[in-house]
């Protein structure tokens, strides 16, 4: 079984269907694919901040059984853990969203495997998931690719979070996360999590760029990662242009490797709205 979590709201249905695509697309394997997608209702600091239906968990399994039955979709609700772990902490208006601290949580889990692969829903895989799921982590807590930005103005070793191999043995085994935690209700952090993570690290595996470029896509690269990012032209700016912004990433990008899975995410997104129409009659 090869274990892939994602965390977020409903918001970002469409990032964990084109990504979740992108890896059954690009991956020969026919070893069945568990998605965990963790998530918890936090309206009550954005009105939008709404917990991940039953409706889309639904369709999103049905979508990755086409591909084998064998597959499976579980949705993980978090909210107690999240109340009791950061509920009015100094980081939870993150500077992106509260959801991002919903990795933390992982250890606390139960049932979730000893290896599983966390993914932020700005990701589309350009080649096989292999490549990055079968690096060996088995003395490390994680393996991780360096932060674009994060490795010039702050550390050469600086990790980018948004694409995480752990080892949750050994994290439960070196308090990695609970340190995070205890960090983040302690201190405010530029990047919360992903400063926590960093900051609380016994011993991890770097892992080349290509599988988290988050500004470039090469021939090579396994990951591409839609961050936010600095463009130059017309005038420096950054943008935050997600894969499911179609027009935007055709417009800034061009890219063409990517229309098979952004063809199907129309055609299943359509298909989906159309369900909940006639549901909701």
């Amino acid at each position: 079984m090869i274990n892939i979590l994602f965390s977020g709201n409903d918001k970002v249905f469409d990032g964990v269907l084109t990504c979740a695509l992108s890896i059954l697309k690009r991956t020969t394997s026919s070893e069945p694919f568990c998605f965990y997608v963790m998530t918890t209702d936090v309206s009550h600091i954005k009105p939008e901040y709404t917990a991940f239906s039953d409706a889309q968990i639904g369709f999103l399994n049905e979508v990755v059984k086409e591909y084998n039955t064998d597959n499976e979709v579980k949705k993980v609700d978090v909210t107690d853990f999240y109340k009791r772990e950061f509920a009015d902490c100094p980081n939870e208006l993150a500077y992106c969203s509260p959801y991002t601290l919903l990795r933390l949580l992982a250890d606390l889990i139960p049932g979730i495997p000893d290896k599983i692969l966390y993914l932020d829903v700005d990701i589309l895989f350009q080649h096989d998931i292999g490549l990055l799921y079968n690096h060996d982590i088995s003395e490390y807590e994680y393996a991780a690719a360096r932060d674009h930005y994060g490795k010039f103005l702050i550390h050469p070793s600086y990790i980018n979070a948004g694409v995480l191999l752990l080892n949750m043995r050994k994290i439960r085994e070196t308090g990695l996360f609970t340190k995070a935690r205890a960090l983040l209700r302690s201190k405010k952090l530029l990047f919360a999590d992903q400063s926590a993570i960093y900051r609380s690290t016994t011993k991890k595996l770097m892992l080349p760029q290509k599988f988290n470029d988050q500004k470039f896509l090469h021939k090579h690269t396994v990951v591409r990662h839609f961050s936010k990012r600095l463009f130059y032209l017309p005038y420096p700016h950054t943008a935050n242009i997600k894969q499911w912004h179609l027009s935007a990433m055709y417009r800034a990008f061009g890219y063409k490797q990517f229309d098979d899975i952004l063809y199907e995410y129309i055609y299943l997104k359509i298909k989906f709205e159309k369900d909940r129409e006639v549901n909701d009659e």
